[in-house]
């Protein structure tokens, strides 16, 4: 099965969209500059050298893996933030959700000897599933050249179509393979895996996924850039990564939209304030003018 890409110089959501849409993956070819990705591996390069091995089945004994990027390199953002990016992660998630959240930011090595990675859809670590509607997305950043030999990311493709199968044939597998640059989009539903490295050098890369905001991240963002750390990151990039409110009233402090966090007065006492749906502000509107029937009004989440 060939792999099949889209190339930068002519980027287009609405093409990106209809390929991970019947695909459930797409790579796009040229997605930032080679140089940008060389400045992140670089800022990168001490972390991969003193973090441990992985533990465990899933992760690989021969791999290394971190996360909490967006504080360790100023050239992060970029990636983060790509329009291009951003812009078909929105197309799959926000008809779902009122904003969307980083899910997960992870470096990954995997050295020669690795094994292959049990297939799994990502977005199975919640217990939560209905048909038609997506909960994450995935953007794989490599710092090497993948190649079939040395463990690029396999994808069976139009698995995201195919959410009853476990396990799939190896042969309906491609490898993503790719160049510093290019970047691999895919479907929390695409049934996927870390090659085998059969090579003698390792592969790095890194992974930004996006999720409902509704959803608990893989990561939890406050622990990962607490409000002295986030304070010095930008302000869009932090709302991405978890301080901003979703509406009705989910993940707040103190009964306030976290981006409160990265002010100046953030010690400061304050009232609660609701972050609700205009239609939700319209149903208490509705009923205290008694202007619907018992049991049709449904209130916020609340333990008022």
């Amino acid at each position: 099965m060939t792999i099949i890409a889209i190339d930068r110089l002519a980027p287009d959501t609405h093409s990106c969209c209809t390929q991970l849409d019947a695909h459930g993956y797409c790579i796009i070819r040229g997605a930032v500059p080679p140089l940008l990705v060389e400045r992140l591996a670089n800022d990168l390069a001490s972390d991969f050298q003193s973090t441990p091995h992985s533990t465990g089945p899933f992760y690989g004994e021969k791999t290394r893996r971190f996360h909490g990027l967006l504080r360790r390199s100023r050239h992060i953002g970029r990636f983060a933030l790509d329009p291009l990016v951003v812009a078909i992660v929105e197309t799959f998630l926000k008809p779902w959700c009122d904003t969307i959240q980083i899910n997960l930011t992870q470096a990954i090595e995997i050295e020669p000897g690795g094994l292959p990675q049990p297939p799994h859809r990502d977005q199975e670590m919640w217990p939560v599933r209905s048909a038609g509607v997506e909960y994450m997305i995935n953007v794989m950043w490599p710092f090497t050249s993948y190649r079939a030999e040395n463990g690029a990311t396999l994808i069976w493709p139009g698995s995201h179509r195919r959410q009853d199968e476990i396990v799939m044939p190896l042969e309906e597998a491609v490898a993503a393979e790719m160049i510093p640059g290019d970047a691999l989009v895919f479907l929390g539903s695409t049934l996927h895996a870390g090659g085998a490295n059969r090579s003698l050098d390792a592969r790095r890369g890194m992974i930004i996924s996006y999720s409902l905001g509704w959803l608990k991240p893989y990561e939890l963002p406050w622990l990962a850039y607490p409000p002295e750390i986030a304070r010095s990151l930008p302000r869009s990039l932090m709302s991405l990564a978890g301080y901003q409110a979703h509406r009705p009233n989910l993940g707040t402090y103190e009964g306030r939209c976290p981006s409160l966090l990265l002010s100046d007065n953030a010690d400061a006492a304050q009232g609660a304030i609701d972050i609700l749906h205009p239609e939700q502000e319209q149903l208490i509107a509705d009923y205290r003018a008694g202007r619907l029937s018992p049991n049709t009004a449904s209130q916020p989440g609340d333990d008022g």
